[in-house]
């Protein structure tokens, strides 16, 4: 399996998330909903596969879960689709290149997460609740569990598990544009995505299917929804675009480009710190 070496997956990242900025409003709707779609019906999987096996197997389910939801990045990557915490992580490391404005990224940053927030509900809407696939039996009581343990999260505690969670979603998007050939970009997007759901961190298009499946059953609200949509948005931003893109344009910018850090990084780190701050 052929692959490029890190400062050269910078180039690739970079490259990458200019393009994304240049996409019609049409093309980034369709793309961003089919990636919300793909996330939201790997997420049905992996409730399909285990919610009906027994109480004492939770860690071996926890593992067969996070083997098969990576199957929505997959699809998303390999197929087509614009994903909110991977442009996280692409669009502000083009930014940073500044091969893009900082006005470009915000809007795409909406347009997606708009985007994937329809796609995710469309599955949750008529796959979860009209076809019944979350609100029969067991899948019932495992999508509601699952939505009750992300709503029942501090701030700090979805925001710091946001960070956690894109820090592997943004690597896994790394290795798959380091990757040359199909098999090696599904073994990149693969791993780190299944870390990811094993370890349990919240992301925020997931949580866009499994918590709406669950109030669409009757449990939960919209407003409980939002107070969690906005610490783990901003988690998944701080991963990606942090801990991802900034440290290695750091790590492997070439030494003659000046570097700026841009407007969007110093008002999400003023507001975060000035959050922890005073809280």
């Amino acid at each position: 399996m052929a692959y490029s070496k890190p400062d050269k997956i910078m180039e690739i990242t970079i490259e990458n998330g200019t393009k994304k900025t240049t996409y019609s409003p049409l093309q980034t709707v369709i793309l961003g909903f089919e990636a919300g779609a793909f996330i939201a019906l790997g997420y049905l999987l992996c409730i399909r596969v285990t919610a009906s096996l027994s109480i004492n197997l939770e860690g071996l389910s926890s593992l067969i879960g996070a083997t098969v939801f990576p199957i929505g990045l997959i699809l998303t990557l390999l197929a087509g689709g614009e994903l909110l915490t991977g442009n996280m992580m692409a669009v502000p490391l083009a930014r940073m290149a500044k091969k893009v404005t900082t006005s470009m990224v915000i809007y795409n940053w909406i347009l997606v997460t708009i985007s994937n927030f329809l796609g995710a509900v469309f599955v949750a809407y008529f796959f979860g609740h009209i076809v019944g696939l979350t609100e029969t039996g067991p899948y019932l009581e495992k999508t509601v569990s699952i939505a009750e343990h992300k709503l029942e999260a501090s701030f700090h505690q979805a925001f710091i598990s946001g960070i956690g969670c894109n820090w592997l979603v943004a690597s896994a998007v790394w290795l798959s544009y380091g990757a040359n050939d199909m098999t090696g970009k599904i073994a990149g997007i693969w791993f780190p995505t299944m870390a990811f759901v094993a370890i349990g961190f919240q992301h925020v298009v997931a949580n866009m299917f499994v918590i709406p499946a669950a109030i669409f059953a009757g449990h939960f609200s919209w407003l409980q929804y939002f107070n969690n949509f906005v610490p783990v948005f901003l988690g998944n931003a701080v991963g990606g675009t942090v801990f991802i893109a900034m440290a290695y344009w750091h790590a492997y910018r070439k030494k003659n480009v000046p570097y700026q850090e841009p407007k969007i990084v110093q008002s999400i780190i003023k507001t975060l710190f000035d959050r922890f701050l005073y809280s």
